[in-house]
């Protein structure tokens, strides 16, 4: 056991700390990987070279959800109960779980080493888990077919030959059969891919790791996009004149801005910008994986604004709110397309963490033995 006598542990430098936690140009500021949980949770309240990792994404859940409820009180939108909210209550759900996981992992990945494996299978998992949700939400509000039930109050027969216009002019058959049959799967088969290589990385091709997760994620955002490249490559379903229109018109912009957030956070993830300019000067504060923090929220911001845009512009256009069965060969979103694929998903996802969380105890496990038996000296002064 290591006594601090009601004092804080000692920060350690990176001689003084298992290779397994040494970051790269990292120099100060380790937590020794013993803490009990309540010295985890005290540590967010000081300076270590994780403190940033966990406000830079803790924070940001509650900027998250002030912008994401607005939508509920728009004029027209229907209670946040309904299936027309059954996508976007699932993309919440993806990013929610991606900042909690993420955030929490770095403030409890000092228990064990065990437990710092744990931490960041579960922080891929659900980031696997963000990008289905997200490719949810872009099904059903921005694919040309989406089929979403019929909240608006023009006539049935109104409908069906404003939405059979629509159809017929916008969307593209051979487009139509990926969407209505490949895409959820393609989404989420990739996004287990992901887990298991990520996972990998950290029991392997460890030279590599930092590029091989970047790339790995550059997978999902290129097939979870897809319903956006084909608006962006069209022209608008929207009539010109229509507040549609000009409701959907920042879509374009936004996801731009996405994209952008997302390569400048690969660039700081790979780079190691700017601690490998001046080893031991940012190692509290200011390194690479703080601003990767910063940047990747600022894309799924920015996403928010993307699918709210859509969802205000089918709001504002009751005809392409199309009936399940009749009008559209999707069906509307049901639970089971919703929630039962993300439960699916996460089920699995859950699978493999558990896999390589057995075998993360089977290789450290002696080690932390170890280390609670022969901790060193240091550590047990009294001041």
């Amino acid at each position: 056991m290591l006594l601090n006598c009601g004092q804080p542990l000692p920060l350690l430098r990176h001689t003084d700390v298992p290779p397994r936690v040494i970051e790269n140009f990292i120099l100060t500021g380790y937590r020794f990987p013993n803490y009990s949980l309540w010295d985890c949770l005290l540590s967010a309240f000081r300076p270590t070279n994780e403190t940033g990792n966990f406000w830079t994404h803790f924070l940001p859940v509650f900027i998250f959800f002030y912008y994401f409820v607005e939508v509920f009180g728009w004029e027209g939108a229907p209670d946040s109960g309904e299936p027309f909210f059954y996508p976007l209550w699932n993309y919440f759900i993806g990013v929610f779980c991606l900042l909690m996981a993420s955030s929490m992992a770095h403030l409890l990945n000092s228990m064990s080493l065990v437990v710092r494996e744990v931490c960041f299978f579960v922080d891929y998992g659900t980031i696997s888990a963000y990008t289905v949700g997200s490719s949810l939400a872009y099904y059903y509000y921005i694919h040309p077919q989406a089929g979403i039930a019929e909240t608006g109050s023009s006539s049935r027969v109104e409908l069906k030959r404003e939405a059979a216009a629509f159809t017929s002019s916008y969307a593209t058959p051979e487009y139509s059969v990926f969407f209505e049959t490949c895409y959820i799967p393609c989404a989420c088969v990739v996004a287990i891919i992901c887990v298991l290589s990520c996972c990998n990385t950290r029991q392997r091709w460890r030279q590599h790791r930092y590029i091989i997760r970047t790339l790995v994620f550059l997978l999902p955002f290129l097939i979870s996009s897809t319903p956006i490249f084909y608006r962006l490559l069209t022209r608008s379903p929207y009539s010109t004149s229509s507040s549609s229109f000009i409701a959907s018109t920042p879509m374009a912009c936004f996801f731009y801005r996405h994209c952008l957030w997302l390569l400048v956070s690969a660039i700081f993830n790979i780079s190691k910008f700017p601690e490998r300019l001046a080893p031991g000067r940012f190692d509290i504060w200011g390194h690479s994986h703080q601003w990767f923090h910063c940047c990747t929220f600022l894309s799924i911001l920015d996403e928010l604004h993307m699918i709210k845009a859509e969802i205000k512009a089918i709001l504002l256009s009751p005809a392409l709110l199309l009936p399940p069965t009749s009008l559209s060969h999707l069906p509307g979103p049901t639970i089971a397309s919703t929630y039962g694929v993300m439960l699916l998903l996460q089920t699995t996802i859950v699978s493999i963490i558990v896999w390589f969380s057995w075998r993360a105890n089977c290789i450290y496990g002696s080690q932390r033995e170890q280390l609670e038996k022969e901790p060193p000296k240091k550590h047990l002064k009294c001041h």
